[in-house]
């Protein structure tokens, strides 16, 4: 496993379900500048309360009337910061949280990081442990304030005792860097577990290769790659790949080379260039899938754009006819969109074009006495009238 130290932040602020957004009112317009806080009476709420049905989903169980992270979660940033100020100001962590989130990411008002780490640091004092996993973000990557890796690991430590599973799993990290934790893949394995039970994918991925390769713990392939298909079920496109080789190899999972093929073309088309050098192969041979050459040379395209050649795959295509060819790098160069056709780009160049309005029918005379006229024959004028 690689000693990779990731600033994994999760979006702490999730935003409402299409059934909440269609069942409740929208909260109060926003106000076009942020009013000062004051020490005065809270902003009146709202007679309806959409902020109750939203606001326990993303941070826990809240007050009745907490107004400001319904608000947020709509997208209403501003209301949001105008209702939390005066929460923050009595040392509400959560709406602290709240408020340094809003400047961390411009939502609303102009970016500011040093603001947002202050806001971090309150509401990380007042027992917050989001704010305290943000703030060490900040420390590890010297955002609004001095980088400083030794702040960050005891705040990541704090936010970790605290239960937060991606603190876990920063210090997991560390444990295996062994530079600002003491270097113990024992203690890195057991908290790579519990951030790994608490279904954070990376984690998932990270324990279940410390399984397989017995790292800091007993080795065993077939938990590892339980864990790993976890984490490809999440979506983390390297558990997808690493996935598909230990269905490909049989190696802690029985050996599944339709399933393999299905990852790999599964996490080439999340962009992995391994995946779509790998998928590719597969497509050359028609292992796993059926043989497709001009497929297989659109991936081989795809991946050496992102700079990975591959001679061996290159001499499993040596066959391919030149219209095939020039057909999948065609695709390659429009993917993941179709390339346009010959006829739709001769459409689009051609000017419209519009047919003349029908001429009029020619006027026939009213039908005499004598009968009707066919609609084709020609008539006689009257004689001039004889007189008496």
């Amino acid at each position: 496993m690689s000693a990779r130290l990731p600033l994994l932040l999760l979006a702490l602020f999730a935003g409402p379900s299409l059934a909440q957004e269609a069942d409740a009112p929208p909260p109060p317009a926003p106000a076009a500048e942020v009013p000062a806080a004051s020490e005065s009476a809270e902003p009146a709420a709202p007679e309806s309360n959409p902020a109750e049905s939203v606001s326990s989903n993303a941070f826990g169980p809240r007050a009745p009337a907490d107004y400001a992270f319904g608000a947020f979660q709509r997208g209403y940033f501003l209301t949001a910061l105008e209702f939390a100020l005066p929460r923050a100001e009595k040392g509400d962590a959560a709406a602290q949280t709240l408020i340094a989130e809003i400047y961390a990411k411009g939502l609303g008002v102009a970016q500011n990081d040093e603001r947002a780490a202050g806001w971090y640091q309150l509401a990380s004092n007042n027992g917050d442990h989001l704010a305290t996993f943000a703030l060490a973000l900040f420390y590890q990557d010297g955002i609004g304030v001095p980088k400083n890796r030794a702040r960050a690991a005891e705040l990541f430590r704090k936010a970790a005792e605290a239960g937060y599973a991606p603190a876990k799993y920063n210090m997991a990290l560390l444990h295996v860097e062994g530079v600002y934790a003491s270097p113990s893949l024992t203690d890195a394995a057991s908290l790579m577990k519990e951030a790994a039970d608490a279904e954070l994918p990376e984690a998932q991925y990270d324990y279940g290769t410390m399984l397989i390769e017995g790292a800091g713990l007993t080795p065993d392939p077939a938990e590892g790659a339980r864990y790993i298909g976890l984490a490809a079920e999440q979506g983390l496109v390297a558990a997808q790949v690493d996935y598909a080789t230990l269905l490909y190899l049989g190696q802690g999972i029985e050996k599944n080379v339709e399933d393999a093929a299905l990852w790999y073309q599964r996490a080439a088309e999340a962009g992995s260039a391994v995946a779509q050098n790998r998928y590719a192969k597969l497509l050359a041979v028609g292992e796993g899938v059926d043989l497709d050459l001009e497929e297989a040379a659109m991936w081989r395209s795809l991946s050496r754009r992102q700079g990975l050649s591959d001679p061996s795959l290159d001499r499993l295509l040596v066959s391919i006819p030149p219209d095939s060819l020039a057909r999948a790098e065609e695709r390659a160069r429009f993917w993941p969109s179709e390339p346009p056709t010959q006829a739709s780009a001769e459409d689009a160049v051609k000017p419209p074009t519009t047919k003349p309005p029908p001429s009029e029918p020619p006027v026939l005379p009213a039908p005499t006495d004598a009968g009707e006229a066919p609609a084709n024959a020609a008539v006689e004028p009257l004689p001039p009238p004889e007189n008496p």
